[in-house]
């Protein structure tokens, strides 16, 4: 069921922080956040809006900005001693507590061993389908028994249905909210202790009891007694650096063993769990996630359909965040969006737009959506929560990665075993030679269908079993870029069990190819359009009805990166291809159009214009007359799809005739213009020069 709050924008003025004992009867008030209406916009500096939509002069902004950097430095200095990981201080730490640390190792493998024996039991006694429900629930509860780790563990798992049953799915499901709370008593005390202030001094009311219970913490509704705002009150458990330090310490350790001894998997391992626990570790610092979620905000809450909560900094320190409240539902729960006349697949693929840019476009991510962070809210939009866990894709690789999608449409395999270093999957010294024959044998049969039409799942199982056959190193960003698009093809195969991550991306590659002008992508663009110096306008053609999808896809920028290559200093080389098409499609206008124009004709008038030759006015078989009809139509339609495009202006060609106007532009159109008057002489020639068709006699 959806959970009742208000969302309303930050207030203009917040109370001046006060001693933890002290008692207000009449705040003082000062200026207060309203920074994520200010960060929006591209400068920081422009005139925000308020809720109503009217102006807020700048010199109001300003202030506002001011006095909400202060109370976020304010935040910082209250978590100044939040725990980071370090390797070397949990070795310290724990290598010399043997006991402890032998006890907790063999409380996990007596738990995970005895479950995976009852598994062993129920398949031989045939009876591992009618106690699916049965060990769902006892999974999940081994997992909370476990702590924290293994339930991050358990909330992957249960947006997976492609490796869970239904039974394990819905048990597992409830780790994302439903776990064992710890005291209220200790949570208002650590609210108190960390903000100084007395928790009727901040809150007018606060629940009772928790809302929700996460791995890390749990989340109280309250309402500032200042603003009376609804917001979201998020305390951390108690020892939780304790338990997650000890296991982190014992899967170290098993991953020093996998490095040594387990040949089959070539990844570094132990640089994995690192990378994993760096990340839950930001997640015990509440500033931290504070200033991952303004950031967040800032790159992508600017499209209509995407929602983020602010960070209120007065009331948020190490282990208290105070944010905004958000009214929605998860996104797994289809029935209750259904019910509030939205579709689960229109959120999908707005999470999917969103990972995309998040991925590829600003590099910055959310490393853990699973369905208890993503909501889907009673106007439509789909909000993100918990931005404890984020990473960020290199900008090298972000080029890397759909320059690898252009190489896996064009079945180019050599050159896809040649992004695995831009990638940073090989050091420079592996020949990638022999994984190109793997690549063709995994690839050749997966691409019988459409790329489109492929799941994520596949393909990340077929790279896998290539990565294991050769000396990879998957890059800590990577795997969790795996996990988070898996996540999100886990949640649209509730709503669809036919959905295709992939096909759904296809508009954003299209779009990006068609108009980012990064000279790689460029590259990737025209590597995908030429083929054996002939241009494929069915690829362009299909580009553009994909980009056309997307809605922030523009006719005049698809059109204006390839020119400025094409006039550019280093373009001889694809002026030369470009002109030899411009010829060829010229003339299937010309032609076509003469061909269409003499079908009009009666024969017998045909007979006397065409040299004899009733068929037609031109030398050429039916062949090459098809062809060339059909190049005519296909350039036809491709101006059709860029005239019928929402934005489309005809002034998006001024630029091209500005362009044109250059000396280098002026000789390639002269080279294209006698190119043309070649090739259409040579045409009329042979037309003039042909013998007449002979008139077959009657015998009688």
């Amino acid at each position: 069921m959806a959970v009742s709050s208000l969302i309303m924008s930050p207030p203009r003025w917040a109370p001046l922080p006060v001693s933890r004992t002290a008692r207000v009867s009449r705040p003082v008030r000062v200026a207060a956040p309203r920074a994520a209406l200010v960060e929006a916009s591209p400068s920081g500096l422009q005139p925000a809006r308020d809720n109503g939509g009217s102006s807020v002069p700048l010199s109001v902004a300003v202030a506002e900005r001011a006095e909400d950097i202060q109370a976020e430095t304010r935040a910082m200095a209250r978590a100044a001693n939040a725990t980071v990981y370090s390797p070397e201080l949990l070795s310290r730490k724990y290598g010399s507590r043997p006991i402890k640390v032998t006890g907790r190792a063999l409380e996990i493998l007596i738990a995970v061993g005895s479950f995976g024996l009852k598994l062993l039991i129920d398949q031989s006694n045939g009876q591992i389908d009618q106690n699916k429900r049965k060990r769902g629930a006892e999974l999940r509860r081994i997992f909370t028994r476990l702590g924290p780790t293994f339930v991050k563990i358990g909330q992957g798992l249960s947006t997976r249905p492609d490796i869970c049953p239904p039974e394990y799915l819905e048990e597992l499901s409830e780790l994302q909210d439903a776990l064992p709370t710890f005291p209220d008593s200790e949570a208002f005390a650590c609210i108190e202790r960390e903000l100084g202030l007395s928790l009727d001094s901040i809150f007018s009311s606060i629940s009772p009891s928790p809302i929700a219970a996460a791995s890390l913490g749990q989340v109280y509704k309250a309402q500032l007694r200042y603003s009376g705002q609804t917001v979201a009150v998020k305390v951390q458990r108690p020892g939780i650096e304790e338990a997650i330090g000890m296991d982190f310490y014992l899967i170290r350790g098993l991953g020093f063993f996998i490095n040594k001894y387990v040949d089959i998997i070539t990844s570094d391992v132990v640089a994995l769990i690192d990378e994993f626990a760096r990340r839950v570790y930001q997640e015990l610092n509440y500033v931290q996630e504070g200033q991952n979620a303004r950031r967040f905000k800032k790159l992508y809450a600017d499209k209509q359909d995407v929602l983020v909560p602010d960070i209120f900094w007065d009331y948020t320190s190490g282990k208290v965040l105070t944010m905004e409240w958000v009214d929605g539902v998860k996104l797994n729960e289809q029935e209750a969006i259904e019910k509030q006349g939205l579709k689960v697949l229109d959120l999908v693929n707005t999470g999917i737009q969103c990972s995309l840019r998040q991925l590829l476009e600003y590099g910055y991510f959310h490393a853990d959506p699973h369905p208890g962070n993503l909501l889907a809210t009673p106007g439509g939009k789909l909000a993100f929560l918990d931005f404890g866990m984020m990473s960020e894709t290199p900008e090298e690789a972000r080029f890397a990665i759909i320059g690898h999608v252009v190489h896996l449409v064009n079945r180019d395999y050599e050159a896809m075993a040649q992004d695995y270093y831009a990638l940073d999957f090989l050091s420079p010294d592996v020949d990638v030679s022999p994984i190109v024959p793997a690549l063709r044998d995994f690839f050749d049969d997966a691409l019988n269908a459409t790329v489109s039409e492929l799941n994520f799942k596949t393909l990340v199982n077929g790279l896998g079993n290539v990565l294991y056959q050769y000396p990879f190193n998957v890059p800590a960003y990577y795997a969790l870029i795996l996990r988070s698009l898996t996540v999100l093809e886990g949640l649209a195969l509730y709503a669809d069990p036919d959905f295709k991550v992939l096909a759904a991306s296809y508009p954003y590659f299209a779009k990006r190819l068609l108009t980012d002008p990064n000279p790689y992508l460029r590259d990737a663009l025209i590597e995908l359009l030429f083929q054996d110096g002939k241009f494929r306008w069915n690829r362009l053609e299909n580009l553009l009805e994909q980009g056309r999808k997307d809605r922030d896809f523009s006719a005049k920028d698809a059109l204006q990166p390839v020119l400025k290559l094409l006039l550019g200093p280093d373009g001889e080389e694809l002026r030369v291809l470009v002109i030899k098409e411009a010829v060829r499609v010229t003339e299937a206008v010309v032609l076509g159009s003469v061909v269409d124009a003499s079908r009009t004709v009666p024969d017998f008038m045909r007979t006397l214009l065409f040299n004899g030759n009733a068929n037609g006015p031109l030398v050429m078989n039916d062949n090459e007359l098809k062809s060339m009809i059909e190049l005519r139509d296909q350039v036809v339609r491709i101006w059709g799809l860029l005239r019928t495009s929402e934005n489309f202006d005809p002034a998006l060609l001024q630029p091209i005739l500005q362009v044109l106007q250059e000396p280098e532009a002026r000789s390639f159109g002269g080279r294209v213009a006698g190119g043309i008057t070649q090739r259409l002489a040579a045409r009329l020639l042979q037309q003039v020069l042909r013998p007449p068709v002979p008139v077959p006699t009657s015998t009688s």
